[in-house]
Formats: C-alpha cells, structure tokens, sequence
C-alpha cells in the first residue's frame, strides 16, 4: 500500500506472536497538539503513574467476572469500584447502568460517565470493560490471580492486561489531559465501562439502544486489543466475524446394550465424527459452500515462525490452502471447540445414543454472519450421515471488522502512537472476533472506531499468569491522553 511520507517497515516478521500482517504507517503532528502540551501530558501521565498502578491493583483485587456461576456481588462491587475510580479522576457525571438480556434477565453492570462537550467540540466514546475472566485451574498461577503481584517490569493478576488496564488507560489519560490543558480542554469525553464483554456481551445491543443518546460521539476508541510486540504500538485494522453454536446427532431414543445391539446400528459419536470430517477438504479448507474467502494478504507469515508461535508438532500438516496469513485473517476458519460424549474414565458398554459438537466458525471480512449460519446448517443437513437426527442451534455471531487507515482519526491516533513509544506505530489485522464492533457501527454509523489495547504478545489473557508490561502501560496512557488533546480544538478553531 502507498502512503505519503518516508515509508518505515517495523520487524513484522520477526515479532514473538502470531499477529497477522503490519505496516507502518508515517506520523505526522497534528498542529493543534504544540509541542509544549506534548511534554506537561508525558510529565503529567509520568508523575501520576504510581498512583495509577495502584487503581489498577485494587481493581484486579475484586474478582467480577459475569458467569451465572459466580457470585454476582463481586461483579456489583467491580462495578463500584469503577463508578469510584471515575468521579475521582473528576468525572462527577456518573452511572451504573444495565440493560436486559435478550432471555430477560438483567444485563451486567455498566459504568458510563460523561464529561460534556463545550460547544463546537466533538465527543469521543471510550470503551472498555471491568469484568474478567474466571481464573482457570489456580495451581497453573505463579502468584495469586486476584493479588497485584509486580514482577520482572510487569504486572500480574486477573484482569491486569484484560481489560481492567484498558479502562485505567482512559482514565489516567483524561485525567492528563484534565491537568495539563485546564479551561481550555472542551472535547466532551464519554467512558462506557462495559460489565459482562467475558460472557459474550448478551445486552450489549440493548444497552446501545436504551442509552443511544449518552453514548453518541464522534470518535470510538475499543480499548481491548493488543500491540504488536513489547516497545512497538499498533492499531488494530481488521477483525474476522464469528458465527458459533452446537450441532447434536441422535441416532437411538436411549441407549443400548453395545454388544446385544451392536452392528446394525452406528453410535451417535461415530455419526457426528463422520460428520465433522465433511467440514474440510482434503487440503483442510473449510468445505462449506457459501462462504467467503480472500487469498489477497499483503504480507506473508513465514510458515517456521506460525510453527513455533503456535507450538506445533513437528511433522503435523498445516490445513488449508494460499499464504498462511489469508490463511489467519481473509480466510473461514471452522474448528470443533467442545465435544459431549461420555469421558473414557466413565464410559459404560453401550451405544450411545446421542453426542453433540460445538463450533467455532471464523468470518472473512465482508462476509454475512446470517448467510455463514445459513451455510452451515445446510451443509450439515447435507451430509448427516445414516439418517441420524440433527439438531442444530446457533448461538453468538457478530461481523468482521476493517477499518479506513486513511481516516484523520485513525492518522491521529496512528501519530500519538507513534509519538508515545518513540517508533512508527504498526497497523495489525488479526484472526480474533470482537463482536460488539458491528453493534456500534450500527447504532452510531456515522462515528468512526478505533481500536487500541495494552495487552502484548506475553500477555495471556484468559490463561494463567495474565500479566501487564507496565513501560508499555504508560506508553499507552500517553498516547491516549496525545489523542484526546489532538481531538480537541482549540477556541479559534471551534465553528
């Protein structure tokens, strides 16, 4: 791709994690950012930074996470702590908001507080979310997962990178921000604290709706993605869709003794086995029909660093078909994330009866999540073998994402990035789905999204030992508080 100014390549290709393609974007300053501003914010971010860390160690100490099986008052608490944290950093206009989700039920608790816009100032949205994931088996943590534990230049604990960190960044930011340009600082700024993004955001749609007006803004900045590596920043520029959901075989109304009745009849597993291998070629591309696929990658991912970045056995096959990075973000992906048959250690002589699969189904970019379902569920009536029964039942879906590098918001944030750590920030497509975007682009279609993160490639987030660099943590906060004062206008520039 062309772009204006000196064309500066970061080490894509040598980076530790599996990110999908980059390329440096140019930096240009935005003239209503003076220089002297762009020294009081860093100093202003540098001075509070221990304070900071601080907030985001007494977040990390409350384990909200969303799950029905968890208790509920650690997510209410979470979302206090937050409410808190906001009026404290001298945003007084705030709220525990929720929204019901689509079963009814009450949504998670969400946080939104406003900082008004003056007149002729635009309004930015910035998103993030305080609940976390469950924390998995605790003998796989090297220290406690709801203990701020500093180590080695990074921070450890559930939530440290994912997303508690993300909402400290907007928070450190407009509090900088706040100090440095006092009165003159007139760009309405909204937080939306989201509470329940780890299960799936169900009200999130709702929410949008019932609280359209709060949250109209210009410029909507998704703090919950990651840079490109330790000390190189990146936007993020593209998302593949989602579409997931079970599929379940019956093949008996109960089941049988396998040695009296074994022969005439297949068992459910071996139906929906033979079942499951329909979904690929022989090359192990997805073969359902319908489905969109690119091969157009601007940059490969050379095949021995995809090795070890995702620990494949030697002598395992890659599946599919053109560069492995179309392969990981212009192209579907189907995989079988969950299988319910009776465990071997538990396993009676029988035919069983029925087994049921869950998939996970990958989009490329322009690709309809209804029509992806559609295509699915076809394929499987298809091809489900011995006339089993099929029962198929789609769950969560959500769009792909692309955004227009070219935009003067996405070049703004692009400069503070690259401002902030001192090199040309990376614009990175990525495999992942996050599928609130296409709500957002739907309730706010003229407002443009950004997305930006703290998380690296040693993050870790949802595993144990989730961790934060904090060098990068600062970076980050600067170069929000960099684009927060570049958004802004000045008194003779308002209309």
């Amino acid at each position: 791709m062309e772009v204006a100014g000196p064309s500066i390549r970061p080490p894509c290709i040598d980076a530790p994690a599996p990110r999908l393609y980059c390329e440096a974007m140019p930096s240009q300053t935005p003239q209503s950012v003076p220089d002297a501003d762009i020294a009081a914010l860093r100093a202003a971010v540098s001075a509070r930074f221990p304070q900071t860390v601080a907030e985001l160690a007494s977040l990390v100490a409350v384990p909200g996470i969303a799950w029905p099986s968890f208790p509920p008052e650690e997510l209410e608490r979470s979302a206090a702590e937050v409410h808190r944290l906001v009026r404290e950093a001298g945003i007084t206009e705030a709220q525990v908001l929720r929204a019901p989700r689509p079963d009814g039920t009450p949504g998670g608790p969400a946080v939104v507080a406003r900082h008004p816009a003056a007149p002729g100032q635009p309004t930015v949205l910035l998103y993030a979310h305080h609940d976390v994931q469950p924390p998995g088996d605790a003998s796989l943590w090297d220290t406690e997962p709801f203990v701020a534990t500093e180590r080695g230049g990074r921070l450890y604990g559930r939530g440290s990178a994912d997303d508690k960190a993300g909402l400290l960044v907007h928070l450190a930011a407009f509090r900088a921000v706040s100090e440095v340009l006092g009165d003159r600082f007139g760009l309405g700024v909204t937080l939306f604290i989201e509470g329940e993004e780890e299960f799936g955001s169900p009200s999130f749609r709702a929410f949008l709706e019932a609280h359209r007006d709060q949250l109209a803004a210009d410029v909507i900045v998704v703090a919950d993605s990651s840079n490109w590596a330790v000390g190189q920043p990146a936007l993020t520029a593209s998302l593949r869709g989602l579409a997931d959901g079970t599929f379940e075989v019956a093949v008996l109304g109960h089941s049988v003794h396998s040695g009296v009745f074994g022969g005439p009849i297949l068992d459910a597993p071996t139906i929906l086995a033979r079942l499951i291998a329909t979904l690929h070629d022989d090359d192990g591309n997805v073969a359902v029909a319908g489905l969109i696929a690119h091969d157009d990658a601007d940059l490969d991912y050379p095949e021995e660093q995809f090795r070890r970045d995702a620990a494949v056995l030697d002598g395992v096959q890659l599946a599919g078909t053109g560069s492995i990075a179309s392969r990981l973000w212009l192209k579907p992906a189907l995989s079988i994330i969950g299988i319910d048959v009776p465990s071997v250690d538990v396993a009676s002589n029988t035919i069983q009866a029925r087994a049921r699969a869950k998939f996970s189904l990958r989009l490329a970019p322009g690709q309809d999540p209804d029509a992806a379902m559609d295509a699915l569920r076809e394929h499987l009536e298809a091809h489900v073998p011995f006339g089993a029964h099929l029962t198929f039942t789609p769950k969560e879906k959500g769009s792909a994402y692309r955004a227009d590098m070219h935009s003067a918001a996405a070049q703004t944030v692009l400069w503070a990035l690259g401002e902030s750590w001192g090199t040309p920030a990376a614009r990175t497509g990525m495999g992942g789905s996050i599928p609130f975007i296409a709500d957002l682009k739907e309730v706010f279609p003229d407002a443009e999204v950004l997305i930006t993160g703290v998380e690296d490639p040693d993050s870790r987030a949802h595993s144990a030992n989730e961790s934060l660099h904090l060098g990068d943590f600062e970076k980050c906060i600067v170069a929000e508080a960099l684009l927060l004062a570049a958004l802004h206008r000045e008194p003779t520039e308002r209309v």
